[in-house]
């Protein structure tokens, strides 16, 4: 228990830390979010609108930065995180909505079946070492040399635009008579859509499973209790799998630092094929200076890192029984 508070507090003092800079940093950019506006509107708004514009996002009101500072604390506590710039009439919290879910089903997807196929080929190559089977690294180390934004343009070339397999980019999810929403028609047409940046992100980075699990299996196979309970005659399976659970300890905090930014997004991703994630949300926020829109896509990426790794501490108690001895 003492162990456990300690923990939740380090976490309620990293989190007080970065909401404060998430407040912060955007503020140090440079630039008028209302400017921007005014801009593209041209000289077609009076000084009464531009008065009311400056009200609504707290630009250009007088009020100091800390008075700022404590007004964005309150409104985060009810839940408010303001108005859209770039999307405005809309709330930072509908348009995030909006793009949220696609990034989590894409990348949180792609995330843990690379991590699977890493770690379960990983295994298998690291008890097999010295075989044919070794022949899988150089192979998996290759597609993940290969910057993943140039493997999803010749994935679009060749299974798109040459095979006709599958959509050429994402703009079409929406338009193919089906309502968006939990109904089958829209969803096998966003599985069909995502498919390709899905095996991208798969393909990409399933090589750093293999290797790290392989090199942790070579390492605790020559471990004593494996070599007693080979000479004991236990099953190779049973072998394997208490070798795993062992060798798999170490990716469990990568997996946790992978895990915590799905829901940033992969942004070269989602711009070759024109997914509607949250990296191409961030990269449209930060091109337009929407600061409420910033704070709100940050705070949910340190919330998404804090969580998963405090998931990570969890897990590790529970796999590792030395973590559950107090000093």
């Amino acid at each position: 228990m003492p162990t456990l508070i300690r923990r939740l507090m380090f976490y309620a003092v990293t989190a007080f830390v970065a909401i404060s800079m998430n407040f912060f940093l955007p503020h140090m950019m440079p630039g008028n979010p209302v400017q921007a506006m005014l801009a593209a509107a041209g000289p077609s708004l009076d000084h009464r609108a531009v008065a009311a514009l400056q009200a609504q996002f707290g630009v250009g009101t007088g009020q100091s930065l800390m008075s700022q500072y404590w007004s964005y604390w309150i409104n985060l506590l009810h839940g408010d995180l303001g108005i859209s710039i770039s999307h405005s009439p809309d709330t930072v919290t509908t348009v995030i909505g909006s793009s949220l879910w696609w990034t989590v089903v894409l990348v949180g997807t792609a995330t843990v079946l690379s991590f699977i196929i890493g770690t379960l080929v990983g295994t298998i190559v690291g008890w097999r070492r010295g075989s044919v089977l070794d022949q899988v690294l150089p192979t998996a180390t290759f597609f993940q040399a290969i910057p993943y934004f140039f493997l999803a343009t010749v994935f679009l070339y060749f299974f798109a635009e040459q095979l006709h397999w599958f959509p050429a980019d994402f703009k079409g999810y929406d338009t193919n008579n089906y309502v968006i929403g939990w109904n089958p028609g829209f969803i096998g047409s966003a599985v069909q859509h995502a498919i390709l940046p899905a095996l991208t992100i798969v393909v990409s980075s399933v090589a750093g499973w293999i290797v790290g699990m392989r090199n942790m299996m070579v390492t605790t196979m020559d471990e004593d209790y494996v070599l007693v309970a080979q000479a004991k005659g236990l099953p190779n399976r049973r072998v394997i799998y208490y070798a795993a659970r062992n060798a798999v300890l170490p990716s469990i905090s990568g997996f946790a630092n992978a895990l915590s930014f799905v829901v940033a997004g992969s942004l070269l991703t989602e711009l070759v094929f024109s997914y509607p994630g949250l990296g191409n949300l961030l990269l449209s926020a930060v091109t337009n200076v929407d600061y409420p829109l910033i704070q709100g896509i940050f705070l949910i990426i340190t919330f998404a890192v804090l969580a998963a790794n405090l998931l990570a501490d969890t897990v590790y108690v529970l796999l590792d029984p030395r973590t559950r001895q107090e000093a």
